[in-house]
């Protein structure tokens, strides 16, 4: 059942600006970046919304600077975990 076609998960616009600032399609194609967007969102809280300026209008400072922060540090950490995965199929 769909109710609405806005609905969504807030921390996925989040990931994909973070993604995209540190410019990883540079590097790696879309089905890895794919993979790492899911490892990613798996490892975050939901965040859902339909409208974003809802999202940005009730966010205090510091909410958002902590959901910013939990991106940041999801992306290090899987994309390091991602990369070695890969690596070891290379290898094998």
């Amino acid at each position: 059942m769909k109710w609405d076609d806005d609905i969504h998960n807030y921390y996925e616009k989040l990931v994909v600006e973070h993604i995209d600032a540190l410019e990883l399609e540079k590097r790696h194609d879309s089905s890895f970046l794919a993979d790492l967007c899911c490892m990613v969102l798996n490892q975050l809280p939901s965040r859902y919304i339909r409208h974003e300026v809802d999202m940005e209008f009730y966010l205090s400072d510091q909410e958002r600077q902590d959901m910013q922060t939990k991106v940041e540090r999801a992306i290090e950490r899987e994309y390091g975990e991602l990369k070695e995965k890969l690596k070891g199929q290379k290898s094998a």
